[in-house]
């Protein structure tokens, strides 16, 4: 098995986690979050930690680690949470959240309005910077990526919706 498969799930103080049939759900103070676990693939509770193990040894190994790391990523979504952080660069380039809305302008002739789904906090700290929090990792990068994909960065100026990691590789312009 792989080194990621081998290592167990810690489970912090506060979240509970629940194992019922070929389901696990994860309890904590950011949410609940449930997922369903491949047949080929075991899941013992230990204590404070979560171990996955293939059901038989010659098969199920690839599934063994990506399971655990969503296992994983479950835990820390709902103790600690997740968040990306969008930047607007561009003259005009605005955000504001309203509600369960974000509202963007980002040079079209009209603004976008962005409906927020259910368990994903949006918050705009400035007017060019978008803040997307959550417990899904999943739900968190999808939402950054559909709001990044109004406007992505173009190559020549820079401007667009980019992540605040990202670097824009610049062309240089026509010459005469």
């Amino acid at each position: 098995m792989s080194r990621i498969a081998k290592s167990p799930v810690n489970i912090p103080a506060g979240v509970q986690v629940a194992l019922k049939d070929y389901k696990v759900t994860v309890k904590g103070p950011k949410g609940e979050l449930a997922f369903n676990i491949h047949h080929s693939v075991d899941v013992l509770r230990d204590g404070d930690m979560l171990k996955i193990a293939p059901k038989k040894p010659s098969s199920g190994l690839a599934i063994v680690a990506t399971t655990r790391s969503l296992l994983n990523n479950m835990v820390v979504g709902v103790s600690v949470g997740f968040e990306k952080k969008l930047e607007l660069v561009g003259v005009g380039y605005r955000a504001q959240a309203k509600g369960k809305q974000l509202s963007l302008s980002l040079g079209f002739s009209h603004p976008v309005e962005y409906i927020i789904p259910d368990g994903i906090d949006v918050e705009t700290p400035s007017q060019t910077e978008i803040l997307v929090k959550g417990s899904d990792k999943q739900r968190v990068g999808q939402v950054a990526a559909d709001i990044r994909s109004y406007r992505p960065p173009e190559p020549y100026k820079g401007k667009g919706v980019r992540y605040s990691d990202e670097t824009i590789i610049r062309k240089e312009a026509k010459k005469k």
